[in-house]
């Protein structure tokens, strides 16, 4: 199946390294996908602060490029931007008025909606997943990681629709687990770590990342696996911030995209995981021999 990729602001910056790996799994494993022409930022963390006619325009706009080009279906990697994707839907849906205003403003009639996937429900298929199971090259047991899946991939659920336990998702701990990597049963797989608040309250974000952290380790993680850029960035970067104050954190943040490569037997200079401010290779290293 080929999917329009929305290959968003964060993903050509912050989250490079979540791209390339996710392009580089989905080539592996046979998903074609092709990147949105002119697309636009989605207004993400921002447009619904102003307005949400504007935040609801800037998403629907980059869909009726989709239908444009062809395609039914788009895959949003950054959470963010699939959050802001499914809410826009949700509100063009539900209010014709609204719906006939973007309608005008965009210049296109959606006769149709367009199918907005995240990459943990492409590759959580049951096909998919067998075949990733059969195509593991790397023993990866050694790392047991916490699945977190942070607070905008699944709420607000009625919105987002993502399909999983909005309070207790498994998808991702599924796809790890059958490529080998083992998961952990804990409690904070959807608390907030504060990625909005990094600039304007550092305090709260310090506090929020130390309980995920906290918990990861203290239920035997070595390194935490997301889907999110914002997600990653904060719990990756956070932690030096938080051993100057006298804590002792080193766990690797990885993208679920770079554990899932890695397992498939992809070289690690090619997930460019020396971007990650906490380093990955003691881990990866540790029991490879």
């Amino acid at each position: 199946m080929r999917y329009a990729y929305f290959n968003s602001c964060s993903l050509r910056a912050s989250g490079k390294e979540y791209s390339q790996s996710l392009l580089r799994l989905f080539k592996l494993i046979g998903i074609e996908t092709e990147e949105l022409k002119n697309w636009m930022c989605c207004g993400s963390t921002l447009a619904h602060n102003t307005s949400v006619m504007l935040a609801d325009t800037l998403p629907l706009k980059n869909l009726a490029e989709v239908q444009r080009a062809g395609f039914n279906d788009m895959v949003v990697p950054c959470t963010a931007c699939y959050n802001r994707f499914k809410v826009a839907q949700y509100e063009d849906q539900g209010d014709r008025r609204l719906k006939r205003e973007i309608e005008e403003i965009i210049g296109h009639k959606f006769e149709h909606p367009v199918s907005v996937v995240h990459p943990l429900e492409i590759l959580s298929s049951e096909q998919n997943l067998a075949k990733l199971k059969s195509m593991v090259k790397r023993d990866m047991s050694h790392v047991t990681v916490a699945a977190y899946y942070g607070c905008l991939l699944v709420r607000p659920h009625k919105e987002t629709a993502f399909r999983d336990n909005p309070e207790y998702p498994i998808t991702m701990d599924r796809i790890l687990n059958a490529v080998g990597i083992k998961t952990v049963d804990w409690s904070h797989k959807v608390e907030c770590c504060g990625g909005s608040l990094s600039l304007t309250r550092p305090d709260a974000v310090l506090k929020l990342t130390s309980h995920i952290l906290d918990n990861a380790r203290d239920s035997g993680a070595t390194a935490v696996s997301v889907p999110c850029t914002f997600c990653q960035l904060n719990l990756d970067i956070r932690q030096n911030d938080l051993n100057k104050l006298g804590r002792n954190y080193d766990m690797p943040i990885f993208y679920f995209t770079e554990l899932l490569s890695l397992a498939l037997g992809v070289p690690e200079k090619e997930l460019m995981l020396n971007k990650h401010f906490v380093e990955t290779e003691s881990l990866l290293v540790k029991h490879s021999g």
